[in-house]
């Protein structure tokens, strides 16, 4: 598949949109928060990968998975820049009429809405690095190896940023209580953590309380 890809081959890429696409979405969501502007992502993302295919390393094995969630990752920064920038512009202008929001009636359509946004909430405290090695590492499933490969950064930095963003979710949501076993190695290529995820649901939803 590496091969194929670095080669621009379209059927490896109809291939690898089939299998990580879900992926992608879940992911790009959990950073951005927002379920339009995912989509926004997965379709860049795809994009991005179509451009970048001769990166791509042909002497290693394994999954694509993490390069694309590191693709991913980079397209959320930079949606997220420019939005900061498109409500500043907004901001500027002359004060006009009401508009009707009808974000809150689409959310409507979703059944756990409220529990999503307690946990935004808490994940809004986190600085954006600590955010991403969390999504990654405890959302997306990737290990300590796989998530610094999407980063670009070294396995000890996803270590020390995963660590303080779990710190900093204790003390804004549990009041410092851990877990025993939190700070284990996340398992490579298994999906989601559902032990820390649960945790962190549980987190956000006992600051309300």
């Amino acid at each position: 598949m590496r091969a194929r890809v670095h080669a621009g081959d379209p059927d490896a890429f109809r291939e690898l949109f089939d299998e990580h696409v879900r992926s992608v979405y879940n992911h790009a969501f959990r950073l951005t928060g927002n379920w339009s502007t995912a989509e926004d992502v997965v379709s860049l993302t795809f994009l991005e990968s179509w451009r970048l295919r001769e990166r791509v390393d042909v002497d290693v094995e394994g999954s694509l998975r993490p390069w694309l969630l590191g693709i991913a990752t980079n397209v959320a920064r930079n949606v997220r820049r420019a939005a900061r920038r498109h409500d500043g512009a907004l901001a500027r202008l002359p004060k006009g009429g009401v508009v009707p929001d009808f974000t809150d009636e689409t959310a409507g359509r979703i059944d756990d809405r409220e529990r999503l946004a307690l946990m935004r909430k808490a994940l809004a405290a986190l600085r954006e690095p600590e955010r991403e090695v969390l999504a990654l590492c405890v959302w997306s499933g990737l290990g300590y190896a796989e998530a610094a490969e999407a980063l670009g950064v070294p396995v000890g930095t996803v270590r020390s940023r995963l660590s303080r963003a779990r710190r900093k979710l204790d003390r804004l949501t549990t009041g410092g209580v851990r877990s025993p076993g939190e700070d284990r190695e996340p398992p490579s290529g298994h999906g989601q953590q559902e032990g820390d995820r649960e945790i962190a649901v549980r987190s956000a939803q006992e600051k309300t309380r």
